[in-house]
């Protein structure tokens, strides 16, 4: 009897996280369902007010928000805050996906739409969901994960395209020549249109201009039929 109970209690907890899931889900698509056109930006929490990444981010996110883009960070200090900052000043829409962790994460003050989860995959949906674009700044772990879930959204066409920027090629510039030389060349595990799913930027208002250009080209949602990522080339490309 004990055992049965036990197990009870197990499937009872089990049950009601889905529900906090669905809670989750719930939330963040009706308070995003009307944001419009935006862009997820990410980067590290741990930069500082005087990096040179710190004031890109916060141009960078003035420039798209004075062009009526929304902007979407995790809500939390460093690039985040350079972030919602530079779309605040502007007086455009500043939205902080906050996340709870064992080291409590404190909002930013610059968010004027501040959503918080418990759940990382529930929070990374509302980044890719509304998102016309990813721009990313110099980081650790989370970064690099928010990055590689968009690359293989996109090579899969399980996500409707949109450009992906990484800012500071000085930061980058390992990865991509890993990704170039061994990734690519030496086991041949992508293609070389997978080099297009990104581009490496050292210039706000050139990164600005990639998915401002994005958005009037009238791509949206949906699907991308095969071949669709060499329709799109970035100003930093070229």
């Amino acid at each position: 009897m004990d055992e049965k109970i036990a197990r009870f209690g197990v499937a009872t907890e089990e049950t009601w996280r889905v529900f906090r899931i669905m809670a989750e889900f719930v939330e963040g698509f009706e308070e995003l369902a009307t944001t419009g056109a935006a862009v997820s930006i990410f980067g590290s929490a741990r930069t500082l007010a005087d990096d040179k990444y710190y004031k890109m981010a916060e141009e960078t996110a003035a420039i798209l928000a004075g062009a009526g883009f929304a902007i979407i960070t995790g809500g939390g200090n460093g690039i985040m805050e350079a972030a919602n900052k530079g779309a605040a000043q502007v007086g455009g829409k500043s939205i902080g996906l906050n996340i709870e962790l064992p080291q409590e994460q404190k909002p930013n003050e610059h968010q004027n739409l501040s959503l918080h989860f418990r759940y990382f995959f529930c929070r990374k949906v509302m980044f890719l969901k509304y998102a016309n674009g990813f721009i990313v700044f110099p980081g650790g772990y989370g970064t690099m994960d928010e990055f590689t879930e968009a690359l293989v959204l996109i090579q899969t066409f399980k996500q409707a395209y949109f450009p992906v920027v990484l800012m500071g090629s000085e930061y980058w510039a390992g990865l991509v020549d890993w990704i170039k030389k061994d990734m690519l060349g030496k086991h041949k595990f992508i293609d070389a249109d997978d080099l297009k799913v990104f581009s490496v930027c050292d210039d706000p208002a050139k990164a600005a201009k990639i998915i401002i250009d994005f958005q009037k080209s009238g791509k949206k949602g949906g699907l991308q039929e095969p071949g669709g990522l060499k329709k799109f080339q970035s100003p930093c490309q070229k």
